[in-house]
């Protein structure tokens, strides 16, 4: 009987065992269920949840009769600003957003340039508007910037005096027993009423002084009675007759360029350019994949010179003209991801070399790119070059470099 019993405990405690295993079994996959909901709970709930938004400081509007330059108002990201002609900017030019979300600075307005407000003209003199500057058109016996000075009785300077085209007889007539004279238009009296003459109104000199109304864009030329604009070499006059608009060398094959050069038109003229990829220096080596870039060779392995060596080199040409307003936008920079492969999470932007020193500010305009203002208007012919980097990182480790090496080729006009 004891025999008995004895097996009978040792199945007991077999069911026991099995039952306890069979529980422990539901227990873990309860248990996983369980973390597998949460985990989806949580997951669902991140995503849902917004990131937090970047600090950034309030949009900045263009003044009235001005521009803005810059459309990112992050922290450290600068907008300039600039007045149209004929206005003068007050305030900050240049505003850059702070930390604690407010910008640096007062705001801009553009004040109109009026030269000719305080009336400065004397003697019933007639004030002209320039840019920044105003010439009075004095009456008969007034000379002066201002008229301010009697005139003698002599007449004005006037240009070509021995020419016959530029001297005419009078129109006179009898009229209730006086004699009265005139000139045709372009054309003033000189002398007395006994002996005077009609001669040329020189209106190119009338309207040369420095900022006064511009008759021509470039050179103007006195002909009897009025006057006609000319222009440089490489230009063509327009409609307007006033106006210079430069020819296209290049499109219109007027260039000498060789074989294996290319042609860029500039202002009044052109450049043969021949752009050469850097020599080959130790295990870095480029090779030229189009006329205007160069590609490096692929890097051996674990040669971190090599991998920080520039991966492309473009060339850039830009015309420009002399004086030009400014701050102006020249050149964007911008990353693009190539099909099948992730792009970089980040980018850094900087001016790497170049003869223009002060000349510059490169200014992130997007998340991806970049601008390259020009800061001082350049007077021509004068040619500058400059080069503009970007680094390519992913997960904050350097991924790759490429360098544009821009070139300016500033106009010696203005137009």
């Amino acid at each position: 009987q004891s025999c008995l019993s004895r097996q009978q405990l040792l199945a007991a405690i077999r069911q026991m065992q099995q039952l306890l295993k069979g529980q422990e079994t539901r227990f873990s996959e309860g248990l996983r269920a369980v973390r597998s909901r949460l985990s989806t709970i949580h997951a669902s709930l991140a995503k849902a949840a917004p990131e937090p938004p970047a600090p950034s400081c309030p949009a900045l509007q263009a003044p009235a009769d001005g521009r803005k330059f810059g459309t990112k108002y992050l922290v450290e990201h600068e907008v300039h600003f600039a007045c149209d002609p004929g206005f003068r900017l007050l305030g900050s030019g240049t505003r850059t957003c702070q930390a604690n979300g407010s910008w640096t600075g007062q705001e801009p307005r553009c004040a109109e340039i009026s030269e000719c407000s305080s009336s400065p003209c004397q003697n019933g003199g007639t004030c002209l508007e320039g840019l920044n500057h105003f010439k009075c058109l004095c009456p008969p016996q007034w000379t002066g910037t201002t008229c301010q000075y009697q005139a003698p009785t002599a007449p004005p300077t006037w240009s070509v005096r021995d020419d016959p085209a530029f001297s005419r007889q009078p129109r006179c007539a009898q009229i209730a027993q006086t004699q009265q004279c005139s000139c045709d238009p372009g054309f003033l009296m000189s002398g007395t009423a006994a002996n005077g003459i009609c001669q040329d109104l020189n209106e190119c000199e009338v309207y040369q002084q420095e900022g006064g109304p511009r008759l021509c864009a470039h050179a103007c030329v006195n002909i009897p009675g009025s006057f006609r604009c000319s222009c440089p070499a490489g230009y063509v006059l327009l409609g307007d007759g006033k106006s210079c608009e430069d020819i296209d060398e290049c499109s219109l094959s007027q260039d000498n360029c060789t074989s294996g050069s290319t042609c860029i038109n500039t202002g009044g003229g052109f450049q043969c350019v021949t752009p050469q990829c850097p020599p080959a220096s130790g295990n870095i080596s480029y090779v030229k994949t189009s006329p205007f870039q160069c590609e490096r060779n692929p890097c051996p392995a674990e040669s971190r010179p090599c991998l920080q060596a520039p991966k492309t080199i473009s060339f850039h040409y830009v015309p420009l003209p002399s004086k030009l307003r400014t701050p102006a936008p020249l050149f964007r920079v911008a990353a693009g991801a190539a099909p099948g492969r992730p792009g970089p999470d980040s980018l850094r932007f900087g001016i790497a070399g170049g003869d223009g020193r002060g000349l510059f500010v490169l200014q992130r305009s997007e998340r991806h790119a970049a601008e390259l203002l020009l800061l001082h208007g350049l007077r021509g012919p004068r040619t500058v070059r400059v080069d503009v980097d970007m680094a390519e990182y992913l997960d904050r480790v350097f991924q790759a470099k490429h360098l544009s090496k821009i070139t300016l080729f500033v106009s010696p006009y203005e137009f």
